[in-house]
């Protein structure tokens, strides 16, 4: 099987649990994703080979291009990956494609290409038309305020999307023999999309004309040992607070890790910084501060007081099942929706913007550090599921309905 994405670490990490839940079962898998060092050390460690493509995703985010660029990206972006993809997916019976719109989008294209069953995957429910849910918005391409009806809101995103990537997926398809697509997001959602998220943290309301299929978040068990420096940090006195915003470049947030340290200082907390795709580092010499790298997350959020982070899923759902209370900056994209689920389902709190300063981190971190956070935290955490990764394998391997192959 292929797995298909183009994205940060937040879009690759759950293909690493589907691969790693599909060779459990004895089958043959490929990741084609962004040739990042980080992504292919992780995927080794499962035994499944990266299939590079497209340019760095961490040197694309951290250069912020404008958003007049979106669509000559998206075009150089589908034409590099058909080649790559096209060849990874010969011979293959299921193409699983996700990540950013224009990559799945032409991943998809090579599976109908090939005359292959394939399913689109999304990791959070914003891209999925409903009545009762605002979609994203994209950069250059704005909702616009003041409008409430969500059908208009939806229809609007669909123009959006086509005025973005339409022009670049068609060319692709023409280059490879296909026909043009006229709505995109239609295309790239199919009838039967699969939702790789827990239930309990994102429940799926069920709309018409919709069939979705909700798998579980694809997490794979992390055995990593933490390093050594890190142990003797955690153990040396009560639990710190982590702070780490992992692919998110925090372009408008100022000296975040001063921001993020005075904060915690504030509560007469230790601090855990993760360096992440923002290259935080220690901001003086005071030894109540550790700076680390990649570490284990599901072992290191167990022991730590609180976790202040930018809502990805992927880190959401961490923290969520090790039971440690939250605090969300969120920055773009779906991770608003992320912060608003932690603060209803009252595990922590979502901080207002994606620039805090010390004043106001300090506030909604009161707010993480309570003791009635700490217990609906715990509480939680005994309902989150780990299973979404075996769950998937087994409905790819079983031959679940995926995208039909076009007659």
């Amino acid at each position: 099987m292929v797995l298909s994405t183009y994205g940060s670490r937040g879009d690759v990490e759950p293909l690493v649990g589907l691969a790693a839940g599909l060779r459990a079962h004895g089958a043959d898998v490929r990741v084609c994703a962004p040739p990042d060092e980080d992504f292919a050390r992780r995927l080794a460690g499962t035994g499944v080979p990266l299939v590079p493509v497209g340019p760095s995703a961490r040197a694309l985010t951290t250069a912020a291009p404008p958003a007049s660029s979106l669509s000559r990206r998206a075009a150089e972006l589908i034409a590099g990956q058909l080649g790559p993809v096209t060849e990874a997916a010969e011979g293959c019976d299921v193409l699983v494609a996700t990540g950013a719109l224009p990559a799945a989008a032409g991943a998809l294209s090579v599976a109908e290409k090939l005359g292959i069953r394939s399913v689109s995957v999304t990791f959070q429910q914003l891209t999925l038309p409903a009545p009762h849910r605002r979609p994203l918005a994209y950069p250059g391409h704005p909702l616009p305020p003041g409008v409430t009806d969500n059908r208009v809101l939806w229809e609007l995103d669909a123009r959006n999307v086509d005025a973005l990537f339409r022009d670049a997926l068609n060319a692709g398809r023409e280059a490879i023999g296909l026909p043009p697509v006229d709505d995109v997001r239609d295309y790239v959602i199919g009838d039967r999309p699969w939702l790789a998220t827990d239930p309990v943290l994102d429940p799926w309301r069920a709309t018409p004309d919709l069939d979705v299929v909700q798998t579980g978040a694809w997490i794979v068990p992390d055995t990593r040992p933490l390093p050594a420096d890190l142990v003797a940090f955690l153990d040396a006195d009560a639990p710190p607070v982590y702070v780490g915003f992992g692919s998110m470049p925090l372009h408008a947030a100022g000296d975040i890790a001063r921001v993020a340290v005075e904060a915690v200082r504030a509560h007469g907390r230790r601090a855990v910084i993760a360096r992440g795709w923002a290259d935080l580092s220690a901001v003086d010499e005071r030894d109540d501060c550790l700076v680390v790298g990649e570490v284990n997350q599901q072992a290191l959020f167990a022991r730590v007081a609180a976790v202040v982070h930018h809502g990805g899923a992927g880190t959401t759902t961490t923290a969520a099942r090790a039971g440690a209370p939250q605090v969300v900056v969120a920055q773009a994209a779906d991770q608003p929706y992320w912060a608003g689920r932690v603060a209803e389902l009252g595990i922590g709190a979502a901080h207002d913007g994606p620039a805090p300063t010390t004043a106001s981190l300090t506030a909604v971190l009161r707010t993480a550090l309570a003791t009635g956070t700490r217990a609906r935290a715990t509480a939680v955490a005994g309902r989150v599921r780990g299973d979404g990764a075996s769950v998937a394998a087994r409905l790819l391997l079983d031959g679940d309905r995926a995208r039909p192959v076009p007659a």
